[in-house]
């Protein structure tokens, strides 16, 4: 996520309420108030914006490549390079789709409450982690149940 102004906002956004820039949700104020949520709502589409417009630089990057490349090393390191530029791709896909589903739990109103307890997921989390659906707890939890599923097997 690029370091922006909470007022750099994707084109065609009508936001929701004002914001100083540098404004930051405060433990102070009511958890998910009207600020704390359109904050969050602009931190998600200037993620998303970024991702998409890095994602579209990726696809021109490997279509103007130049596909003749007589030297076979050259060809090596040019199809390693592209591998790990869909690897990318692909995780930048999959966070897509990730903040997709927290801009509807914005709009359904169940943004920041954990999808486990229906507890608050808390500032500081959401802050280092706007798609975070769980709490530490719960997505601590989690994550046993998985390792030991997977030992199961």
């Amino acid at each position: 996520m690029s370091e922006r102004s909470i007022n750099d906002l994707p084109e065609g956004y009508v936001p929701e309420i004002e914001m100083k820039d540098g404004y930051k949700p405060l433990e102070k104020e009511e958890f998910m108030c009207d600020k704390h949520v359109e904050y969050f709502r602009r931190i998600l589409l200037q993620w998303q914006e970024d991702l998409v417009k890095e994602s579209q630089e990726t696809i021109n990057n490997l279509q103007g490549e130049v596909r003749d490349i007589g030297d076979e090393a050259e060809r090596a390191q040019r199809e390693t390079e592209n591998t790990l530029e869909l690897r990318t791709r692909d995780r930048y896909r999959k966070l897509l789709s990730k903040i997709r589903k927290a801009l509807n739990r914005i709009q359904e109103g169940d943004y920041g409450y954990c999808e486990d307890t229906d507890e608050e997921i808390g500032l500081k989390r959401l802050m280092a982690r706007p798609i975070a659906t769980m709490t530490i707890d719960a997505q601590e939890r989690w994550e046993l149940r998985q390792k030991l599923l997977k030992e199961g097997k």
